[in-house]
This record gives structure tokens, sequence and C-alpha cells, in this order.
């Protein structure tokens, strides 16, 4: 019995029996409140409150939830950071300049002059008059510091909704970043102040700390994430490796003077380019983090909460609501400064608000080292602090009430920018309907196949993947059959691994190329993905026996992919185009894919083209909202000697090809992927066939003895 006794013990200590407790919280808490039509952010943190240790007691904030809860914190900054489009954060880096500016200067003069009042009435029965002012106003600025802050405690929302690169998160985000720095400072200056430390020996110390950090993170980390994934394709391995990073960041960071939040986030900037959003190791990045770590901060930040403070005076009610006001009203006006200042919408302002209002790492920071910081002693002898129990009550309470306001904001916006956004889609944009063929012959080649597959395949409509296997009818060697299995197998697994239904095909036909067609036919397929050999004894004519075969029997999309690198470690994207590309069918859908593929690997676009071909990819950009940095290169006819002579590590070649008696045809691509094993040694290409020949188009372009379906 008292073994029982023991185990059943309030607050939790059997770590299985607490583990278990917190899984089936961050379970039910979810699928309950959502009943409710509260967000899940909110359920989490109010099951914190409910279960925590100023509640029913069942949970204790020991260490295990300090440890979970601050990796988690952390996740949460990552995410943000290595979600974020760079080439969309680059274009509006003014934007969240600005809006950096307004959320952190807003805040400042509303919360000084609240701060200053509220620590003057405290202070005054406390401090001497000579020293009343002084601190009186180093508490203020300690707190106009930390309304300017913000924790983007809603970014899950975000992307569970996916708007994460509407540019009003874009601005959020950077803007964020700007003011959280900017609030560093402050606190930094202020806390060397009150404890009458700052120096020119601070200042020098603090500024080589910080830019030898900087130059770590943004310089060696890259080169160093590039050449761990360029060696190690595991996607277990590259998790851990990326998990590694961003605490070592986090870590280095708070040795430079900063907070580990910061750390986080610029670990995500820093790898960014690496990891293409849709990709195994972003899946697992998603699935472990919002699975884990961020369920357990949330629950942490519930558990700081004692809601017997509420009933315990009117002191830190007052507070806490004055607070709470200051917190939202200026974050309000901020986002809706930016919102007129950039003629935004109403949705995207509220965007802003939502994301930024919420008040959690930091804020609990920067008063606990306020709170921390004995800035003299009463008449009594009783210690006097730079902020009193009252402000550290009323903080935890703020925190609760911003961040519930922030998840239903968010929320709502998210809802209104994810629908307003499928609507513009429905009226402008182009939205063919993708379905992806791999055929499958070769384990060494299908991963890196895949991950041309996943990224080009638009995740928004989950169309499933097919992966084919073309065996040989008049084959009975039931080894290959096995063999043809097992791919197909590892096909559905890769596409498994990222979120991807993949089915499997395994054909007996009369030969390869034939059974890719009648597939290609068969399941309506919109884009084929297949893998080029680069063995020396491959000939010319096998090659024409294959995809020329495919090419010439088929109008569908074709990629013929050759890899020597991962994708993600992609630079820059270098495509040669032939005269008369524009005026072919599938144009806007190549240069759509290859725009997608730039912003999936964070790589420039180089293009080899004439005039009038560049400036119709560039048209085709804008129409889409895509900010990928393109450069053009003029170039009469089609060749490959220039951009042969241009590649450099790390660069993506994609050569345009064309089908016989199309617009863009000229005998030079007969030779194409033969010329490209013989010459592209150490960089992938690819040879794109465009989709061509539409309705319309073939009496036009065909004499009647020409076969095209």
């Amino acid at each position: 019995m008292e073994y029982f006794d023991t185990i059943l013990s309030l607050p939790l200590t059997d770590p299985v029996l607490l583990f278990s407790v917190v899984l089936l919280i961050i379970l039910f808490a979810p699928m309950i409140f959502d009943k409710l039509h509260i967000p899940h952010i909110v359920g989490l943190i109010i099951a914190g409150v409910l279960f925590g240790e100023n509640g029913l007691g069942l949970l204790s904030n020991d260490s295990s939830f300090q440890l979970f809860g601050q990796v988690g914190m952390l996740y949460i900054m990552f995410i943000a950071g290595i979600d974020m489009d760079m080439n969309d954060f680059m274009h509006n880096r003014n934007k969240s300049l600005v809006f950096g500016t307004y959320t952190f200067l807003i805040p400042v003069i509303i919360g000084f002059a609240a701060g200053f009042i509220l620590m003057y009435h405290i202070f005054s029965g406390l401090l001497l008059t000579e020293s009343l002012i002084k601190y009186t106003i180093l508490a203020a600025v300690v707190l106009a510091s930390m309304f300017a802050s913000n924790t983007l405690l809603a970014y899950p929302i975000v992307s569970r909704y996916g708007v994460s690169r509407n540019r009003s998160v874009t601005i959020t985000v950077g803007g964020t970043m700007v003011a959280m720095l900017l609030s560093l400072v402050v606190l930094a200056v202020v806390l060397q102040v009150a404890k009458g430390d700052m120096t020119p020996a601070f200042w020098l110390r603090f500024i080589v700390s910080v830019a030898l950090y900087l130059f770590i993170v943004f310089f060696l980390f890259p080169k160093l994430a590039t050449w761990f994934f360029k060696h190690y394709a595991d996607n277990i391995l590259q998790y851990i490796f990326v998990l590694a990073l961003v605490l070592l960041s986090s870590f280095m960071a708070k040795l430079a003077g900063m907070e580990y939040i910061i750390g986080a986030f610029l670990a995500g900037i820093s790898i960014n380019r690496l990891i293409p959003k849709r990709s195994p190791l972003m899946n697992r990045i998603n699935f472990v983090g919002n699975a884990i770590f961020i369920p357990f901060f949330l629950i942490s930040v519930g558990m700081m909460v004692d809601v017997k403070l509420i009933f315990g005076g009117f002191t830190t009610i007052l507070v806490a609501l004055i607070m709470t006001a200051v917190a939202t009203l200026s974050k309000f006006l901020a986002a809706d400064a930016t919102r007129l200042t950039y003629n935004m919408s109403h949705d995207e302002r509220t965007m802003m608000f939502g994301l930024s209002n919420a008040k959690a790492a930091y804020s609990l920071v920067a008063v606990m080292l306020a709170y921390n910081c004995v800035i003299g002693v009463t008449g009594a002898g009783a210690e006097v602090r730079l902020l009193t129990s009252e402000i550290l009550n009323g903080t935890i309470i703020m925190i609760l009430f911003t961040c519930i306001i922030s998840s239903f904001v968010t929320e709502k916006a998210a809802r209104s920018l994810a629908l307003t956004g499928e609507e513009k889609s429905h009226a402008s944009d182009y939205r063919p309907e993708m379905r992806v063929l791999l055929p499958v012959s070769n384990e060494e080649t299908l991963e890196k196949l895949m991950e041309l597959a996943v990224i080009l395949n638009d995740s928004k409509y989950k169309q499933p993947m097919y992966a084919l296997n073309v065996v040989d009818y008049q084959s009975v060697n039931t080894q290959e059959a096995d063999n043809a299995d097992k791919l197909l197998e590892r096909a559905a697994y890769l596409g498994a691994s990222t979120d991807n239904k993949v089915k499997k095909i395994k054909r007996y036909d009369l030969n390869v190329a034939s059974g890719i067609t009648n597939v290609i036919r068969e399941k309506n397929i919109s884009d084929v993905v297949m893998g080029v050999s680069r063995k020396p004894s491959l000939s010319t004519t096998l090659f024409r026996s294959l995809y020329d075969t495919i090419t010439s029997s088929v109008n569908r999309m074709v990629y013929i992919f050759s890899s020597i690198q991962p994708l993600s470690t992609t630079s820059r994207i270098l495509i040669v185009a032939p005269v008369g590309a524009e005026n072919e069918s599938g144009f806007e859908k190549w240069c759509v894919a290859m725009l997608t593929l730039a912003s999936q690997t964070g790589a420039t676009v180089e293009m080899y083209a004439t005039e009038k071909v560049a400036e119709s990819f560039k048209a085709v950009a804008v129409k889409h909202r895509n900010n990928v940095a393109v450069t053009h290169i003029t170039i009469e006819r089609f060749s490959l000697e220039e951009p042969l002579q241009a590649l450099q590590m790390n660069d993506l070649l994609v050569v345009v090809s064309a089908r016989q008696h199309s617009f863009s045809y000229t005998v030079e691509q007969d030779k194409l992927i033969p010329e490209l094993v013989a010459k592209v040694k150490r960089n992938s290409f690819i040879v794109l066939y465009p989709e061509q020949f539409k309705e319309g188009e073939v009496d036009r372009l065909l004499d009647s003895n020409t076969k095209i379906i």
C-alpha cells in the first residue's frame, strides 16, 4: 500500500506515469478545446494551469519540464526562422524594418509612461527621495523593453493554415526580431546601469562577442551544414545534426550577451536555404516539434500561472490588467500603423497584431532578471528589487491573457487569409492537376528522384504520386520481379516520410519505354521524373531508344534528372532555354516548376535565353507573386557553351529542350543528354521537356503523318 501511495503521490514523480499523463494531455486537450472553438495553443496553456502545481497539483514544473519547455521555446523560434521564405523576406525587408521600429517604439513609449506611474507608486514607500526617480526610470525602461518584445507563440497556427508565406507573416517575423534585438540591448544596458557596471569594457566585450557569434552562425554554420548534407544522406542523422546546431547557436547567443531564443531564430535563418520546405528532413522537424517539444513548452507556460494570485489582492489584479492593456493596445497600434503605411488589408493587420501580441519567454526572462537585481534596502533592512513581486505576479497573469488573445486573433486572421488566398488562386493562378510518375529501376538514384518529385509536387492538392517499375513480360527471372517489389516499397516509404501518398505500379510490358508511355496515358500523368545513368558504356543509341521514345510518344512534362549532390545544397539554378520557348503551350508550367524549385531550395536563377524568353519568365514570376532573384544573360541561339563555362560548385543546370516540330525545336537538342553526361561531371543537371502540342497546336505544327498523343 505504501508503494502505491508513493507512486500516486502528487505531484507525480514516477517518470513513466508522468510522461504518460503529459502525452494524454497533449492528445486530449486540443480535442476537447477544439469542440469549444478554442485554439489548440490556448487549450494546452489552460491544461497547464489546471494540472500544474497551482491547479490540481498533478504536474510539477521540475527539471524535466524546464528542459522540454526550454527546447520547445527554442523550437518555435527555430521553425519561425526556417519557415521563412528568404526571397520574400528580402523583398519585404524594408517593411519588416518599419514594422520592427513601430512594434518597438510604440510599446516603449506607452509602456514607459505606464511603467513609470506604476513603479513610482510602488517605490515611493520603499526608496529614499534621491534614489526614487533614478530607479523608477530604470524599472520603467525594463517594463517598456518587455512590452516591446513578443514571442511567436501562435506561429504553429500560421503553419497549420498554410499562410506562413503571406507577406504579413514574413513582415511580422522579421519585425519581431528587430524589436527583440533592440529590447535585449535596452535590457542589458539598464541592468548594467542598475548594478553600476556600465563601463567601456562592457560595451567592447558585448560588441566583439556579438560580432564573433554572427560570423560563426552566418558564415561557418551554412558551410558546415552544406558539407554534412552532401556526405550524410540519412534523414535521422540530418535531424540530429540540425537540432544540435540550434542548441549550439542558442548557447553561443547566451555567451555573447543575448538570449537563447535569438540564437534559435538565427540558426533557422542561417540554414534556411539548405532545408527545402517539402522534404523528409523538414517533415521530421515539424513532426517532432509539434508532437513533443512545443506542447511541453505551452503546458509549462500554463503551469507558471497561479490562479490564486487573481484573488490575492487588488494591487496584483490592477497591475495585471494595466500590463495586459498596455501590451495589447501598443501592439495593435504598431500593426495598424504598418497597415496605414503600406496600405495593407485589415486581415493582414489582424495577423500582424495576433502574431506579435503574445508574451512568454522574453517577458519572463526580463522580469526575472530585473526582479533578481537588488538596488537597495529599506529602513527595516528588507531588500529592494528593481521590479517587485507585484510586477512579477502581474507579468505571469499578463502572459496568460496575451497568449489567449494572440491565439484567438491569429486563428481568425489565418483562416481568413487562407480563404482569401484560395479564392484569389481560383481566379487568376495557373493550377494544373499534378499527377507525378517516377519510373524507378535503380535504388541508388531513387532517393534523388523522389527528392525532386516531392519538391515539384504541389502539396496543396494532395494528388498521389505513382512509382512505376517495368518488367519484361517475356522474362521468367523471379529475382527481377522481387527487385521491382523492393524498389516500389522503398519509393512508397520515401513518399510517406514527406506526407505524400505513393501508389505502386509493377507493370509487365514489351519494353521499358512502352510500359512508361502506357502508364502515362492510363493514369493521366502530368509530370514524369526520370533518372539518367552516367555510365560511359551507355551509348547514344540507348539514350534515344528510351528517352526519345517517351518524349516523342507523350506530350506531358518530362524531367530527366542526373543527380550529383542533394538539391538542398543548390545555391544557383542555371536555366538554358531555346529560342521561341515562350510560344510553347507548356511555357508557364515549366516556369512555375523552376520558380518552385528555386523557392524550395533557396536558390537564385540565372537564365541563358533570348530577351523575350527571359522577360516572359519574369512575367510569370510576377504573376505568381514569386520573389526569386532572377538574372539574365542574353544568348541569340540555343547553346551550352557559355552556361557550361559559368558552372560553379553547388550550381544546378537545367536545360529546356523541345520535341520535334515544336516552336523551339533545334537539331542541337537531339544529343543533349549524351553531351551533358560527357561534359557535366561535378554538377547535377535536368533536361526538361515541357508540356507541348495542346489542342489546336497539332494541326498547325504537324503534318498528318506525325503521331503525337
